[in-house]
């Protein structure tokens, strides 16, 4: 794959639809365009700007109409010349226009070169490159609000004045080995630490933005459980705004685990009703209770429902026991009806056919899994695991450089710690090169000789 090419794709969906864009890329992106289409005057490359043109065939014959659109390097997607081409969304169509782009000299596009390209050529950093990717999954208005200022550079921007801080660190010590014999004296070890503080406090912030950033774009499990007949499907409905599970006032109705997925504050939320856990002969519906089991212990959180209107059984007992160590939010359903369940644990009380408290369940579900509460997009939140998992090598690295400055270890062996720490940063961020250590050197200390 050679990044000097002119590259053509298709940029809108596969299939029918009022309009699609072919995008061209690169030193040539104009010229193919004049190859492929006819324009009514002389083209006009004004950066920003549309103008009219025609898709003919071979013969001249006109096969539709297309609005042209100018993006001039660097002010591009790309930081290329960028030319998109948008015809009527006929497969045919479409398909013929980027036959002809690439007949005219153009490459077809690998998966994601357009982005690729902005990254190299210094439009994005490696962050907003892989906020594209997550802003077009997105699958919920929250998800696409973190992605979108991710684009925006929100975690280059946290990111940023700790590899500042940490750069300028690197230069001092650097220098103080460097030009020794020129009285530029070595930090102090007071001194190091000092500077070391505030860099270890501001990436340890952003990692803990990763429990509860994780969910934005992964979402979590959440398993219905409770003995039969307490209401699980029908809070499992209630939950999920729609009739899904069958619901009847026969215990053991639900045989078998069902899921669907819905969203909670922006969240992706997969709800799994599971079947009602009792001891039990019957050889279909142990299989069911089997798998309940199975969805409890793969579950993100538990519900476990009581019923308000019934005293607390044996069956309720051993369920609280045995999820004890998994710290279920304990639901007491019914709460319509008059209260017979005297219980000594915390229960928060809704009603599946009212839905009475089924909002201050929600809430307290996303309160369970992210206690400090979901972060802003604008501040800048970790929902890469590659990211969290970077960042944590980085901490681990600036806690063996504060344990080499009070251990009074060499500084040279000090700066292999500060370089570590930098690396994890460095692969989300770009590179640092040693012509950046140098000019902070050079820009620092007054070296006059």
């Amino acid at each position: 794959m050679s990044l000097r090419d002119t590259i053509v794709a298709l940029s809108t969906p596969l299939g029918r639809g009022g309009m699609g864009v072919i995008r061209l890329s690169g030193p040539s992106a104009c010229s193919i365009a004049e190859a492929v289409l006819r324009f009514p005057v002389e083209a006009h490359w004004k950066s920003w700007a549309s103008q009219l043109a025609y898709l003919p065939d071979e013969h001249g014959a006109t096969i539709d109409q297309a609005v042209v659109s100018f993006f001039e390097q660097p002010r591009s997607y790309t930081a290329e010349d960028v030319v998109e081409v948008a015809c009527h969304g006929s497969p045919v169509v479409l398909q013929f226009c980027l036959d002809r782009a690439l007949r005219a000299g153009a490459r077809l596009a690998e998966p994601g070169e357009f982005t690729l390209r902005g990254f190299v050529n210094g439009r994005i950093d490696l962050p907003q490159a892989e906020a594209v990717r997550e802003l077009i999954d997105a699958t919920t208005l929250y998800q696409a609000r973190v992605a979108s200022q991710q684009i925006g550079g929100s975690v280059s921007r946290r990111l940023r004045p700790l590899k500042e801080q940490l750069l300028e660190l690197i230069s001092l010590m650097e220098a103080g080995i460097d030009f020794a014999e020129d009285d530029i004296s070595v930090a102090s070890p007071d001194e190091v630490l000092r500077r070391m503080r505030p860099i270890r406090e501001g990436v340890d912030r952003l990692v803990s933005t990763f429990r509860s950033g994780r969910y934005v774009f992964e979402g979590f499990t959440l398993a219905i459980a409770g003995r039969p007949n307490v209401g699980k499907s029908s809070l499992f409905n209630r939950l999920l705004e729609r009739d899904r599970a069958i619901v009847t006032g026969i215990p053991g109705t639900t045989r078998d685990t069902i899921s669907e997925t819905t969203s909670m504050d922006g969240i992706p939320v997969k709800l799994v009703d599971t079947a009602g856990i009792r001891q039990s002969n019957d050889l279909v519906e142990s299989l069911g209770i089997q798998r309940s089991h199975e969805a409890v212990a793969d579950a993100d959180l538990t519900l476990l429902v009581l019923d308000l209107s019934e005293p607390l059984m044996e069956e309720d007992r051993t369920l609280l026991a045995a999820l004890a160590d998994r710290r279920p939010v304990v639901v007491g359903n019914k709460c319509d009806l008059p209260r017979r369940l005297e219980s000594n644990r915390e229960t928060m009380p809704v009603s599946a056919v009212t839905g009475d408290g089924v909002d201050e369940l929600r809430k307290a579900i996303l309160h369970r899994l992210t206690p400090e509460g979901l972060a802003t997009p604008e501040t800048g939140v970790i929902t890469s695991l590659r990211h969290a998992n970077l960042l944590r090598e980085c901490l681990e690295a600036l806690d063996s450089a504060k344990r080499a400055v009070e251990f009074n270890i060499p500084h040279e062996m000090l700066l292999l710690d500060l370089y570590a720490a930098l690396q994890p940063i460095d692969a989300i961020t770009g590179a640092t090169t040693a012509d950046d250590i140098l000019n902070r050197i050079f820009s620092t200390f007054c070296i006059g000789k």
